[in-house]
């Protein structure tokens, strides 16, 4: 905007101090106007406020509309077919070819388009481990987005760090770029690609900032398993003795919101890796849904949305009072924060814990309501559900979800993420948990009574107890029933749970139409593991259901 009235923006005579030796040359980018170099935070949300891109509000968090993309563009993503990658990615409905010349192609105009344009360069570190440590540049239009990628990822302060930085892997966000369908062989005007040979993701024609993370997260999906590294879509915390739990779920399963337990510190919300020392964030902040939000039921991440730092993206706000309204969903029910992790008053400062978990919890959110609250799980189920990844999309969290959920199965859940074959990550799992003796979880989040529009959400309340008896020992000595269709077991008491709450059937006003309903959903289960045949031992997929 500067360059049309030459006018000099606040950050403007310090644009440069934090620059890298290694310049923007190198990822072909020439003729640029102004290049703004890892600029803080505060000269951030000025640069964004002097371009009227958000505005400030009450207590300071600053607020964005993402435009007409307010989710993922999960169809949209591509990564570019190669020698590097041609044996070893799982090709398919979210691992799409892009052919190498057409990334030349789109590379040379995505240039051509920002010369004689501003741009902002952050340069952080993914991976909060420092044995693992993984050095990213983010090249982006807006200062928001900036912003963003300094919110989610490890940034830094030393001058001379800055100066020798390096990336191992840059993405080049242009949200005002958009693709040609006959030209680029996308399938709309949107695309996120991943080109591993070039290391480097070009992100066009999509505003919404959870691109930025989640393309940084699907790199490390590919690059780390070779290195003997899990990476993990999942929420992570740890208890006084070193006790680490993972949360493995999709958006609006619960991730976020039970990884912020007040009694145990937080490692992280979203993305982790598993290695031989320990687990480890990926990332230096967190995301989470704010629909809705209660500051009752999740009091620290409900403070995170009145601070400053704090991005709230499609949240409505009052432009007299400038006061949010976290119910309000007119925008979409995928509101989000985002904001660094030090904002949460019990995380662990560091990002990572050199001791490994007891606990693994699958979430789920089953729309039918005929899942039980809680069963524990043997490896071997626990790599079958984990493949499986069953749970209900919730509104707004891609684009084109209606109001209803959505049955969905998603591989390792965060199949869009996954570039390599689920079972690759799962036998990693698999491995983890027998040598550190962790005990795996099915928690399912979702409806009781009665599918979507008939029976209720789970109570929070009764879902906490669950974990917490499950993450204490509490769980461990109680009587169990073997589930008739699926052979987990299911305990038949927990602490602070009604018993009738853990019998789904109990719940139902006509027995058999559950029976029927969770025969379905059996089936469904036996039909999505199918894609999974080749390639996955026969003991895994004989832990399937069994239909009535």
């Amino acid at each position: 905007m500067a360059k049309y009235f030459e006018i000099k923006s606040p950050a403007w005579p310090h644009m440069a101090e934090l620059k890298s030796d290694f310049g923007l040359r190198n990822h072909g980018l020439t003729g640029l106007d102004r290049v703004y170099w890892n600029l803080p935070t505060e000269a951030l949300v000025e640069e964004a406020i002097f371009r009227v891109e958000g505005h400030l509000v009450r207590e300071g968090p600053f607020v964005v509309n993402t435009g007409k993309w307010s989710a993922r563009a999960a169809q949209d993503k591509f990564i570019v077919r190669e020698p590097t990658t041609e044996d070893d990615v799982w090709w398919g409905e979210y691992n799409r070819p892009f052919p190498p010349d057409r990334f030349s192609a789109l590379r040379a105009r995505v240039a051509a388009y920002l010369q004689g344009e501003e741009v902002f360069v952050q340069d952080v570190y993914a991976c909060a481990d420092p044995d693992w440590r993984f050095p990213v540049r983010v090249i982006t239009q807006k200062a928001w987005h900036a912003h963003f990628a300094r919110n989610m990822f490890i940034e830094f302060e030393d001058r001379e760090e800055h100066r020798t930085f390096v990336p191992r892997f840059t993405v080049i966000h242009v949200p005002s770029f958009k693709l040609d369908p006959r030209v680029d062989s996308t399938r709309s005007e949107t695309g996120i690609i991943v080109n591993f040979a070039e290391r480097t993701a070009i992100i066009a024609g999509t505003g919404y900032g959870g691109e930025i993370k989640k393309t940084v997260f699907s790199v490390l999906n590919h690059l780390l398993p070779a290195e003997g590294v899990l990476p993990m879509h999942c929420s992570a915390n740890v208890g006084d003795e070193g006790d680490v739990a993972l949360f493995f779920g999709l958006s609006g399963t619960g991730k976020t919101t039970l990884s912020a337990d007040p009694k145990r510190r937080l490692i992280g919300d979203d993305e982790h890796g598993w290695s031989d020392d320990g687990v480890f964030n990926f990332e230096g902040g967190c995301y989470a849904k704010v629909i809705r939000l209660s500051a009752e039921h999740e009091p620290e991440i409900h403070a995170t949305t009145h601070r400053f730092g704090t991005i709230l993206e499609n949240v409505v706000w009052d432009p007299a009072t400038r006061r949010i309204d976290l119910d309000d969903d007119r925008f979409t029910e995928n509101t989000r924060a985002s904001y660094p992790a030090d904002f949460i008053d019990n995380v662990v400062p560091e990002g990572f814990v050199h001791s490994h978990p007891r606990n693994v919890i699958l979430l789920t959110c089953d729309a039918q309501g005929v899942l039980p609250p809680i069963a524990r799980l043997t490896p071997e189920q626990a790599v079958y559900h984990f493949m499986s990844g069953y749970t209900s999309k919730i509104a707004g969290t891609e684009i084109g979800l209606g109001i209803e959920p959505e049955i969905t199965f998603s591989a390792c859940f965060g199949a869009p993420f996954m570039v390599r074959h689920p079972y690759e990550y799962a036998s990693m799992l698999k491995a983890r948990m027998l040598r550190h003796g962790a005990q795996a979880w099915l928690v399912n989040t979702g409806w009781v009574g009665g599918r979507f529009g008939v029976g209720h959400r789970i109570s929070i309340r009764h879902t906490r107890n669950l974990l917490n008896a499950a993450l204490e020992g509490r769980l461990d000595d109680v009587p169990y029933r073997r589930d008739k269709l699926f052979g987990f077991e299911v305990p038949l008491t927990c602490p602070g749970v009604p018993d009738d709450v853990l019998v789904p059937e109990s719940s139902w006003g006509d027995q058999d139409a559950y029976w029927r309903a969770y025969d379905g959903l059996a089936a469904r289960y036996i039909e999505n593991f199918k894609q999974f045949a080749r390639g996955t031992p026969t003991e895994i997929i004989a832990q399937g259901p069994r239909r009535l």
